[in-house]
Formats: structure tokens, C-alpha cells, sequence
């Protein structure tokens, strides 16, 4: 089976030098709307310092999904993903909401 193409339909920021990838979403007090941020390169996340759930879309060079995780909690980590080189930060439900699987394809 072909793998889907997706696009998000919400306004993704771009996260890719030092200081905005260590940053991330950090202190940030209102949960996410409508809105990403996209960290590259990334294989693995932490919630320190973050104060509502999110979804992580991890992607391959290729914009592959990898790794889906749904409604990470604050003070959680999610380990290193060999294939994993980015990820997006989502609002919670939305991997859910957007029907977003392991081998769909993300069209950013």
C-alpha cells in the first residue's frame, strides 16, 4: 500500500538553530491552537519547564512519520529515534483529529 501524503493544516514554525530548538515550546503558558513548531533537526524531545500536553510527529530525512506520540505530559521525555531527523510539536488530539500514522508521508 502506497503510503498518504498529508498536509497540517495549521501554521507551523520552523525551529532550526541552536537557540530556537533548545527552546522549543519551553515556559510557553498557552497551549497550542491551530499552530506547530517544527524542530530540525530533532530525534528526541523533552517536557521540562512546559506546562500543557502536546503531540510529537517525528519525520525521516524523507518527511516520513517514524513515530507518532499522542498527549505528552509535562515532565515527560521521549528517547533518541534512530530514524527519526525532525518533529513536530502539535496541539493535543491533533495526530488523532488529522488521521496522522507511522508511514504517512508530511507535505510541509
Amino acid at each position: 500500500m502506497e503510503p498518504l501524503i498529508k498536509s497540517i493544516p495549521f501554521s507551523i514554525k520552523l525551529a532550526d538553530s541552536f537557540f530556537t530548538r533548545l527552546k522549543g515550546l519551553m515556559f510557553r503558558k498557552e497551549q497550542l491552537i491551530e499552530e506547530g513548531l517544527w524542530i530540525s533537526p530533532c530525534n528526541s524531545i523533552h517536557m521540562c519547564f512546559m506546562h500543557f500536553e502536546i503531540d510529537a510527529v517525528f519525520l525521516s530525512h524523507k518527511g516520513e512519520i517514524v513515530k507518532v506520540v499522542e498527549r505528552l505530559k509535562p515532565w515527560r521525555f521521549v528517547k533518541p529515534i534512530k530514524e527519526a531527523h525532525s518533529v513536530i510539536e502539535l496541539p493535543a488530539g491533533s495526530i488523532s483529529k488529522l488521521e496522522l500514522k507511522q508511514g504517512d508521508i508530511i507535505s510541509l
